[in-house]
């Protein structure tokens, strides 16, 4: 999976669990962009992109995003 395949699948979860049909994400979106992403929010968006990817995050990794770039980057290294 390439990295803008992975950016619309983020997109699609983030859109779900925000139910926000107008989320646009870039590599650049912070939290501070998108007004429904609270620290509840976040938790549950974490658990979305766990079940969509099939993949587990360390609580290391997640204090480290500080965006979706390195959210993205994190999910692209965990799928290979």
């Amino acid at each position: 999976m390439d990295a803008n395949q992975i950016l619309s699948d983020v997109q699609v979860v983030f859109r779900d669990v925000l139910d926000n049909d107008d989320i646009v994400l870039t590599e650049g979106t912070t939290a501070l962009d998108i007004d429904e992403w609270d620290s509840l929010s976040h938790i549950q968006l974490v658990s979305a992109l766990e079940k969509h990817f099939k993949i587990k995050f360390t609580t290391t990794e997640i204090s480290s995003w500080k965006g979706i770039g390195e959210l993205t980057k994190t999910i692209a290294t965990k799928i290979g």
